[in-house]
């Protein structure tokens, strides 16, 4: 049985899982650059960076000692909410539940945090990842923050 457990987002086993995450990004993007402004690559490159000391919490999803699933919060940029990162699921794992665990376990730490709304930013490739948000309650928001720039990243909010 699949356990979600707090971890820290420096876990060595949450690194190799982004690591990993990374690898998919990168060929699920490959060639967005193209007929894009240098500005807008910046602002990709900008939005998208993670500075660990930001994160207020990280969950994993166990299969015994092996993390098989990860997602993360952070303050949002110049919102009243907390910002939902670094949501995935091992390619084997998909398909049972997980990412909608993960997820419910992100909505009960805004709770006891006190933070009555989460947001997010995802890419408009990431059509699974979109989906899976929309089916568990989120809706579209204006892009925030460094996202604002960026025409393909999509936001999404909840109010909890």
């Amino acid at each position: 049985m699949i356990e979600i457990r707090r971890i820290s987002y420096g876990d060595p086993r949450a690194v190799v899982i982004r690591e990993a995450m990374d690898v998919d990004m990168y060929a699920l993007y490959e060639g967005v650059e193209v007929g894009r402004s240098d500005e807008t690559m910046a602002a990709v490159e900008r939005a998208l960076v993670v500075h660990t000391e930001a994160m207020v919490a990280t969950v994993g999803a166990f299969d015994g000692d092996e993390l098989v699933g990860h997602a993360a919060l952070r303050p949002a940029d110049g919102l009243d909410a907390l910002e939902v990162k670094r949501v995935v699921v091992l390619p084997e794992y998909r398909g049972q539940g997980l990412s909608k665990r993960l997820m419910a376990e992100l909505e009960v730490i805004a709770h006891e945090r006190g933070v009555g709304e989460l947001v997010l930013q995802t890419g408009d490739r990431q059509i699974e990842a979109i989906a899976l948000y929309v089916k568990i309650g989120y809706h579209p928001i204006p892009r925030f923050g460094l996202y604002e720039p960026v025409p393909f990243f999509l936001c999404y909010g909840k109010t909890l």
